[in-house]
């Protein structure tokens, strides 16, 4: 502040300054008029630094988004419910909103909701914002966001968050922008829950969604699944600010290497998810920057307990101590992430198990239970695709590690398109990538109870249900954790999944994109960077 001070500046001086910088006034031009003015040159100079960043940060509107993703199917989808992977999750994100949100913090902020309140943790009142439309014209009242709860109950759905919502046991519309949801039991989490993009709202009696009708900043135009979707903005979105781009397109390139290709090239402004690998070439080019999230990803080694080989408790214990989690962080994710301990709760969640050390990489004691599983010798194949970042890469260095003691692993390569559907949970030793959840009982119910819809070890344990049930019900935090925290050991130990390492997201875009920030959802701003980001002027 000492500029200020010394020049009696104010903020009507800086407007004067960034007006001058919007008509196209040089810096030279600039200083030589506040050294007229009386100011000093290193004043001056800290004056148009200031107003060049003010203006740097000023959404300006207009342009066309182009996007590339990394994965994509026939299988695609629209409907918030159903969807299963990056790409849904950005085009729903672009077309509907949710009751809450989570900020870049990992905070929860209300976005449909006005608020979301308990005072028991078992009956939650929801009261939503008035004048909210959506795309044909309709207003959004309690009875569009009970239909959009109730269906993740309804088996012929088909939700992904079916078995989070079965605590959700009663719903009552109070008026036409008030609701109450009842809990089976207390959960203090349930407006982290509704944050979860599968809780995205739609219009009462919806049965078509590839019209994609939300109340979201961008109205579909166009939707061909496995191919590409283009949105234009919705003029009479709620919110005050955005979206500030005209129109948003958004396709996938399966290929890492490909998509950074069309990035350097111009044909697209964001490619997602690159691999580490591509960092440097991106970095080295003028014009294009990264945006880089902490480590709230992963890929993981999935080894089916309920077919062989992964019946046998002692090839899957073998195939533990077979990863060299160091090698991976260092030599396929090029450092940037951090090693993982077989379980799902991300680093700096205040539920994590700290003290779970990873399984020691042990190609001896690997040799020991493979023999005792009666393995050692037989080709036993290991599915991998591109669609689960690095999942090639770590597929290679495990591949290389058995041949060492006589493992045999046929790392077969399958394509990209329709990996999720064909391969992921279905083949007996696959790879994974699980983004960012923010709670324990979210991770937990999606991936580890024994009804869990991606139950991807098919894992199974009444007592790991039951403490579940518990620690959901609990309001004792410190209870809460020390369950936790015994079935992250639990899973560590009985379950068929491994997790090396947890990825640093990384997202490859044009420096003339602003507003880009990180988001613990996950990539590309929690995939809802449509809706913040502009074009330089």
């Amino acid at each position: 502040m000492t500029d200020l001070k010394t020049t009696n500046w104010n903020r009507a001086d800086d407007a004067v300054v960034e007006s001058a910088i919007r008509r196209g006034a040089t810096r030279r031009e600039l200083l030589q008029m506040l050294l007229a003015g009386g100011v000093a040159m290193s004043a001056g100079g800290v004056i148009v630094g200031r107003a060049t960043k003010a203006i740097a940060a000023t959404p300006v509107s207009g342009g066309h988004l182009k996007a590339a993703g990394f994965t994509s199917s026939t299988a695609d989808t629209l409907d918030p419910a159903k969807a299963s992977n990056s790409t849904d999750y950005s085009r729903c994100s672009a077309v509907y909103n949710r009751l809450s949100n989570l900020d870049k913090s990992g905070a929860v902020e209300m976005e449909l909701a006005e608020s979301i309140e308990s005072t028991d943790g078992k009956v939650w009142t929801v009261k939503l914002r008035k004048g909210v439309t959506f795309h044909d014209g309709k207003q959004l009242t309690s009875a569009d966001v009970i239909f959009s709860l109730k269906r993740h109950l309804d088996p012929k759905v088909g939700s992904k968050v079916n078995a989070i919502a079965k605590q959700m046991t009663g719903f009552k519309a109070v008026d036409d922008l008030t609701l109450e949801i009842t809990l089976a039991d207390a959960n203090a989490d349930l407006p982290t829950i509704l944050a979860l993009q599968h809780f995205m709202i739609v219009a009462d009696g919806t049965a078509d969604f590839s019209k994609g009708n939300g109340t979201g900043p961008f109205v579909l135009e166009n939707f061909e699944p496995g191919v590409r979707s283009l949105m234009r903005r919705n003029d009479h979105y709620w919110k005050s600010k955005g979206p500030f781009v005209d129109s948003f397109e958004f396709f996938a390139i399966s290929d890492d290497s490909s998509r950074v290709n069309a990035l350097l090239s111009g044909d697209v402004h964001v490619a997602a998810a690159i691999n580490p690998r591509s960092e440097r070439l991106v970095e080295g080019r003028p014009g294009f920057v990264l945006s880089k999230s902490s480590a709230n990803s992963y890929t993981n080694l999935n080894l089916r307990l309920d077919t062989t080989p992964g019946q046998n408790s002692d090839f899957v214990a073998g195939m533990k101590h077979l990863v060299n989690r160091e090698q991976i962080l260092r030599a396929a994710l090029r450092g940037r992430g951090e090693i993982g301990n077989d379980q799902p709760i991300f680093p700096g969640n205040p539920y994590r198990n700290d003290d779970l050390k990873p399984k020691p990489y042990d190609p001896e004691k690997a040799k020991f239970y493979f023999n005792k599983a009666g393995v050692l010798g037989q080709s036993i194949p290991v599915i991998a695709s591109e669609a689960a970042n690095s999942a090639i890469d770590m597929a290679m260095i495990v591949q290389a590690a058995g041949a060492e003691i006589g493992m045999k692993l046929d790392v077969q390569r399958v394509p990209s398109d329709g990996y999720w559907d064909k391969y992921w949970l279905k083949a007996p030793i696959h790879f994974g990538n699980i983004n960012y959840r923010p709670t324990p009982d979210i991770l937990f119910s999606l991936l580890y109870a024994s009804g869990a819809p991606w139950n991807e070890s098919h894992y199974k344990s009444d007592k790991f249900d039951k403490m579940l049930i518990e620690a959901r019900g609990s309001l004792d935090q410190e209870k809460r954790k020390a369950i936790y925290n015994e079935m992250q050991v639990m899973i560590a130990d009985e379950a068929g999944t491994i997790i090396p390492a947890y990825l640093t997201g990384i997202d490859a875009i044009t420096d003339k994109l602003k507003g880009m920030e990180t988001n613990p959802l996950g990539g590309m701003m929690g995939y809802r960077m449509a809706e913040h980001v502009w074009f330089e002027s």
